[in-house]
């Protein structure tokens, strides 16, 4: 699942460094984003190292993180001390960054197109993508999931072929803190990334 999730994750990882104009809708917002990401991915004289570093910026500058791990913890963000929480969130964007970064390769000339969205609950609003794979490969649906936070959309989530990354981290976190600790996690998600080892693979539902 995340080697047939790479060029999303990218797409995800490669919000624009333009400035985001409050009006700015998400749908046009998510064209940005792909549109820029697919320029990174097709550029042949930089190398995969520098992709990563250039996505991992941009997506530090512009991903809602306090608001994706406060959805990945759940109920439990509550037992987190505000310390533990500023930790937390630094740990988990550098899991995302491995996680997904380390595939950037398995790009090969797929297009992205816009099929559809949706207003969500609590304002949200979610764009519906499908990576364009073609010969003869399935394309991908990709979902992206929008928060609007002092006048700026941002990403909260993206969904995969129906599966959630905040839902996916979500059950692995509440499982890992049902017999754990906050700090037990933050230091479980510190080794793995220091080891450039990933969180068990997604799982479809």
């Amino acid at each position: 699942m995340i080697r047939r999730a790479a060029v999303a994750a990218a797409l995800f990882a490669s919000l624009s460094t333009a400035p985001v104009r409050a009006d700015e809708s998400p749908r046009a917002i998510v064209q940005q984003v792909t549109d820029q990401a697919l320029a990174v991915l097709a550029d042949k004289s930089t190398d995969a190292a520098e992709k990563r570093r250039r996505l991992e910026q941009i997506t530090y500058a512009h991903v809602d993180f306090e608001t994706l791990s406060r959805l990945v913890l759940g109920q439990n963000w509550n037992r987190f001390s505000d310390a533990q929480k500023q930790a937390f969130v630094e740990e988990f964007k550098r899991h995302l960054s491995m996680t997904y970064g380390r595939n950037i390769e398995s790009y090969h000339n797929e297009k992205v197109a816009i099929v559809g969205e949706r207003d969500e609950p609590r304002g949200d609003h979610t764009v519906q993508t499908k990576i364009l794979r073609g010969g003869g490969a399935d394309d991908i649906a990709v979902d992206y999931r929008l928060r609007q936070t002092n006048g700026r959309w941002q990403i909260i989530d993206f969904v995969i072929e129906n599966i959630s990354l905040v839902a996916n981290f979500r059950s692995q976190f509440q499982e890992m803190l049902a017999s754990g600790t906050p700090d037990g996690l933050i230091k479980t998600l510190h080794e793995r990334n220091e080891r450039g080892e990933p969180l068990k693979a997604p799982k479809a539902s």
